[in-house]
């Protein structure tokens, strides 16, 4: 299929969502920010062409002070905390994982809330009580104790489920823009549309009148293709009847930590 097939393709799917009298609430999630850079810029200045907001995933332990004051002038970009070291604690042959069950449970929450009031110093009422962990990956018994550390969000990636004991709002990501097994480049802009399209197709079979659809992104690992996409995607989407782009206050349900009373 040709670029353009791939597009005509997306726009005729989300055109019988209208017909349906259904809506996707489009949004952003950018993970691994700490500090300020030409790609972060070029970022800000995306989410302010198109107005949609982009839920900002920080280290907190690696977060330089300079990333809150670029931030203090990009109010699309809502900072929340994204791990604490982005290191991997996983045994060799298993997947990467800074949060599963490999170290005592209270040591691990003791390292989120560290980091977390890290992030709290660096942005004050700016960050969001939302959790994304590094490499999507959080074990269920640790998501269940991020409401008691005060998070009112979690946001993994596509699949990703709570585990019985429940745990924060969760709302995942579903489409990755990288290609991270060929050199960390933008996937091929057909790939990602057809892939979307298969998405929204399976979206469009439940019963739900509303879907959120998250885009991954990584503007530190950003080429011209991923650029390029996510530009056009935006672009092509802006005023759908189908299409609405949402924001991490809306899908979270909370702004603050302040807005929760836990200040």
């Amino acid at each position: 299929m040709t670029e353009e097939a791939a597009w005509a393709a997306l726009l005729a799917e989300l055109d019988r969502w209208a017909e349906a009298g259904r809506r996707l609430e489009l949004w952003l999630r950018d993970d691994d920010a700490t500090v300020p850079s030409d790609q972060l810029d070029r970022l800000v200045a995306l989410a302010e062409r198109f107005a949609v907001p982009v839920l900002l995933a920080s280290i907190p332990m690696l977060a330089q002070e300079a990333l809150a004051r670029r931030l203090e002038t990009a109010p699309l970009l809502r900072p929340c905390q994204h791990g604490s070291w982005h290191r991997n604690h996983a045994p060799a042959g298993e997947k990467k994982s800074e949060f599963g069950l490999h170290r005592p449970l209270p040591d691990i929450l003791a390292e989120i809330a560290i980091g977390q009031q890290r992030l709290r110093q660096l942005f004050g009422d700016a960050v969001l009580p939302v959790f994304v962990p590094p490499w999507n990956r959080i074990h269920p018994d640790v998501a269940a104790e991020l409401p008691g550390l005060g998070f009112a969000g979690l946001s993994c990636f596509r699949n990703f489920g709570l585990g019985p004991a429940s745990g924060p709002r969760l709302v995942n990501t579903d489409l990755d823009l990288i290609d991270w097994h060929h050199g960390r480049v933008g996937r091929q802009p057909a790939d990602l549309l057809a892939e979307m399209v298969g998405l929204l197709a399976e979206n469009q079979a439940k019963p739900e009148p509303g879907q959120p659809f998250g885009l991954l992104l990584h503007h530190h690992d950003h080429d011209s293709t991923t650029w390029s996409f996510l530009t056009n995607l935006l672009s092509r989407l802006s005023g759908h009847a189908a299409v609405a782009f949402s924001g991490p206050d809306t899908l979270f349900g909370a702004t603050t930590y302040s807005a929760m009373g836990l200040d």
